[in-house]
């Protein structure tokens, strides 16, 4: 059983003593109840400490978890509230905390059918019903795709992550003809533009494979996991996206954006690195230093011509590259709609 939840069944059991008012309690009494009420949950001797039980009864009359209890002692040696109406079941929060805690149940509502949350819906409910919430539509709507491809694999990822687990995953990506087994060790979840990647250890290096390309996985359990220890902040710092190159520098990419969009940029940075060079009437000019890879390639391709890339010259090159197949693509379109209208 988790500290967590060892520190609530004591606390729990201190407040049935507490404001008991028919029996006297000393610290010893304290104890023995704590020691025997984790028995009954654990099945097992769980002798509490007189250490704990102190510190548990100083958290309670503290603010630190919002109880504030009027413990008392009294003839010297026994435990009480000194209100006997009170409990920790019985905080009282005012109207400003109602409605702070109604919008937060509105925005847990949102993730309702997502797979991870499922078991949290009985607990969403619980809340509705104990602050009297109201059935109000979301004011925040938060970007999801529940009918993506895929999502049904997270809760086996996510448990293989946290019980570093390896896993072998049938998988076909988008290039591929056929499906082929990928025996990873996985270390991340990553969710990227209304898509979740799974960044794992596959034959000693670092991948990303998209959710919806998986089509079974299994666990592995005659390999022993490596646990590569990644920190996501840390590992994703140099890159838009997901695709991380371990052994490409980051660079400086040097883009301008004209003056209609330019403050689009500015309150939303394409990277936390993102720095102003100069600014015109014309426009402003934008530096970010971070890896080259596809993401960001489609990111700036999105802003189509508001956006003109400087350096580094290669990028450059590849993006002039891609508007001239995009320009002769849209013409082979237009030549081939004048064909079709002909041929009705």
């Amino acid at each position: 059983m988790s500290s967590n939840k060892n520190a609530l069944i004591r606390y729990k059991t201190l407040d049935k003593c507490l404001k008991n008012k028919y029996r006297k309690y000393t610290l010893e009494d304290l104890i023995d109840e704590c020691s025997e009420a984790l028995f009954e949950f654990e099945g097992k001797e769980s002798y509490v400490s007189k250490r704990t039980i102190q510190l548990d009864l100083q958290n309670m009359r503290s603010e630190k978890f919002g109880y504030e209890a009027p413990i008392e002692v009294y003839e010297r040696k026994y435990y009480r509230y000194s209100d006997p109406d009170y409990s920790i079941h019985n905080i009282s929060v005012n109207e400003s905390d109602l409605k702070a805690m109604n919008n937060a149940i509105q925005i847990l509502k949102q993730f309702k059918d997502f797979s991870m949350f499922k078991e949290m819906n009985g607990v969403i409910q619980k809340l509705e019903d104990s602050i009297h919430a109201t059935n109000q539509k979301s004011i925040i709507h938060l970007d999801k795709n529940e009918q993506l491809k895929g999502l049904e694999h997270i809760d086996i990822l996510y448990e293989s992550i946290v019980n570093k687990k390896v896993l072998k995953i049938l998988y076909k990506s988008f290039t591929a003809r056929e499906s082929s087994v990928y025996t990873v060790h996985p270390q991340l979840l990553k969710e990227f533009n209304n898509r979740w990647f799974l960044i794992c250890l596959y034959k000693q290096k670092m991948y990303n494979l998209a959710l919806d390309r998986m089509e079974n996985i299994e666990a592995d359990e005659s390999l022993s996991y490596i646990d590569k220890d990644l920190d996501g902040d840390e590992y994703f710092k140099d890159i838009v996206g997901v695709t991380v190159a371990e052994s490409m520098l980051p660079r400086n990419v040097v883009f301008f954006v004209d003056s209609a969009n330019a403050p689009y940029v500015k309150t939303k940075p394409l990277h936390k690195s993102q720095e102003i060079i100069n600014e015109t009437k014309d426009g402003t000019l934008f530096k970010i230093c971070v890896q080259i890879n596809f993401e960001l390639e489609r990111l700036l391709l999105g802003f189509g011509d508001t956006l003109i890339v400087h350096k580094p010259q290669k990028l450059k090159l590849r993006m002039e590259e891609k508007f001239r197949m995009g320009h002769k693509n849209y013409q082979d379109l237009s030549v081939l709609k004048e064909e079709t209208i002909q041929d009705q």
